[in-house]
């Protein structure tokens, strides 16, 4: 039997609740999911100083169903990393899953995938700017299409839970 997989994208700040919390929910709900740096080593340090050892480095990233991007400052940095835009756009070709949340989405704007979409994201000109082709919407969750965005930390849980039914599996099990 097939086990999905899935895969979250770390660089220094990313946001804890965002990424751990959400690695947290979908391993509770057996999913593979990845952490993986984009860094060159393991380690990276979050938005408030606490060092993860990622799963995995930056390669071989077409094994997975889904990709995730959290927020806090590592969303800058995944913006600025033309691998991740690359793997964004090629998801996106392959109508596979991408997920969004916080600053993230605007790495999605930026990838240039979410033309005509709903999305949603952290509130912030500097965000929202590079969601100018979608349909922007004030929701916690907003899926549409293969595209899953959500706020931030304040609905982390409720952006993990609908990750673990984009995946197939249900949260309450």
């Amino acid at each position: 039997m097939y086990k999905v997989k899935a895969a979250i994208l770390l660089a220094d700040g990313f946001e804890e609740i965002e990424a751990l919390g959400v690695v947290d929910i979908l391993r509770r709900a057996n999913i593979d999911i990845d952490t993986v740096s984009v860094q060159e080593g393991f380690d990276v340090t979050s938005s408030r100083e606490i060092c993860v050892k990622a799963d995995k480095l930056f390669v071989n990233m077409d094994q997975y169903d889904m990709i995730i991007l959290p927020g806090g400052a590592g969303a800058w940095k995944l913006r600025e990393d033309p691998r991740v835009i690359e793997l964004v756009q090629k998801y996106d070709k392959a109508n596979k899953m991408i997920a969004a949340i916080c600053a993230a989405p605007m790495v999605l704007g930026k990838a240039g995938v979410v033309k005509g979409k709903k999305v949603t994201s952290y509130p912030g000109e500097e965000i929202e700017s590079y969601l100018k082709e979608a349909t922007y919407v004030n929701e916690r969750v907003v899926t549409d299409g293969n595209i899953t965005t959500s706020r931030g930390p304040f609905t982390a849980f409720d952006f993990g839970y609908a990750l673990v039914e984009r995946l197939g599996k249900d949260p309450a099990d």
